[in-house]
């Protein structure tokens, strides 16, 4: 094994379907990445985009079309999915209902004729590690969701893979469950330090189980960035609308020295360091503003209007209106600071540490 090289690299990986008419689709169109050893890597984007697919490929329940993946460092070629050493954890679950949760989790090592002593030894350990223990008995249909999704976490990572792979694996159950299985999921990879690559398209569930995370759209890359990258420094409208609520506030750049920027917004003046920006004075831009990134105060700032307050226990949303665009304000802690009433003339203000610049399209 390359103990240097990626734990799974994508190189020009094409993938092309035809459809009932004979007609080519690309689903994938020429996508190069690396997911590094330990990382747990996903790809992010709105259905139709191509990640389900690239997954699949990974694993060699699809072939590409053209290009090639490695897998520490050697070329799967079109291995099927048993010449590869990755596990697939499937959001359909896929136990066996008529075995118990211990023959379900020891399926894949009997395949491979291990040893029943060293078998019972390792579904023991894996039991442990998922907080399953002493449920080996029950069979699938005895456990709730969340426990089956243990299950068929712990049959993939019983087999030792070198590169674990998730297709939506939450997306079966309540929101609630939903936050403790994927802190369950981060949990587990990280304490085996194993190589991950995660699909969804919940953009809240990709920020907190992240190293990195690869955004696509329509079969190609949009960005690669951690979690924080891409919410705070988004590549592109797309990037950054798909990622969370946000406002795009038209800017011009009046000046620009260095990595300092300093721009018209809602008529007043703000500058804003942003290194690599690429940009011009004169410039038209689309600011990129969070909400959380605003506030509202009942006077100072810009001057605007207060067109809609919505009340959401721990947060209130605003819409306020300013030089003709209106701009959503997430304002934490309402009890506390009150809420304040339609219509009410209100100074917006602006963190400028918050802002970043885009060209505007």
């Amino acid at each position: 094994m390359n103990q240097s090289a990626p734990g799974v690299e994508l190189r020009n990986i094409t993938k092309i379907f035809q459809d009932p008419q004979r007609r080519e689709v690309v689903a994938v169109n020429d996508i190069s990445c690396t997911v590094p050893k330990g990382e747990l890597v996903t790809l992010l984007g709105p259905s139709g985009c191509g990640k389900t697919t690239l997954l699949r490929m990974i694993g060699g329940f699809e072939h590409q079309t053209r290009g090639d993946i490695f897998i520490d460092g050697h070329s799967t070629g079109l291995a099927p999915p048993n010449k590869r050493n990755t596990s697939m954890v499937f959001q359909s679950y896929a136990l066996f209902p008529h075995m118990t949760v211990y023959n379900n989790v020891a399926y894949g090592l009997r395949l491979k004729k291990m040893p029943a002593a060293d078998i019972r030894k390792k579904v023991s350990e894996m039991m442990d590690v998922v907080g399953l223990s002493g449920m080996e008995n029950r069979a699938p249909g005895q456990l709730s969701g969340g426990q089956q999704q243990r299950v068929a976490l712990a049959r993939a990572l019983v087999n030792e893979p070198s590169v674990l792979l998730f297709d939506e694996p939450l997306s079966n159950l309540d929101a609630k469950l939903r936050v403790q299985m994927r802190d369950e999921i981060r949990r587990v990879q990280k304490h085996l330090g194993i190589t991950s690559v995660y699909v969804t398209h919940d953009q809240e569930e990709a920020v907190c189980i992240s190293d990195r995370i690869v955004v696509l759209r329509a079969g190609a890359i949009e960005q690669i960035g951690t979690p924080q990258e891409i919410y705070e420094r988004p590549a592109s409208r797309f990037v950054a609308d798909f990622f969370g609520k946000v406002n795009f506030v038209p800017a011009e750049i009046t000046a620009v020295n260095g990595d300092m920027l300093t721009v018209d917004l809602l008529g007043a003046s703000i500058r804003v360091t942003q290194p690599g920006h690429g940009l011009a004075a004169g410039q038209k831009t689309d600011a990129v503003l969070r909400p959380e990134a605003a506030s509202v105060q009942p006077q100072g700032g810009i001057q605007a209007t207060l067109a809609k307050a919505v009340y959401m226990g721990h947060v209130v949303e605003y819409t306020v209106e300013a030089g003709g665009v209106s701009v959503t304000v997430a304002e934490p802690n309402p009890k506390v600071r009150g809420v304040l009433q339609q219509g009410a003339r209100v100074g917006l203000h602006v963190e400028p540490a918050a802002l970043h610049l885009l060209p505007a399209e």
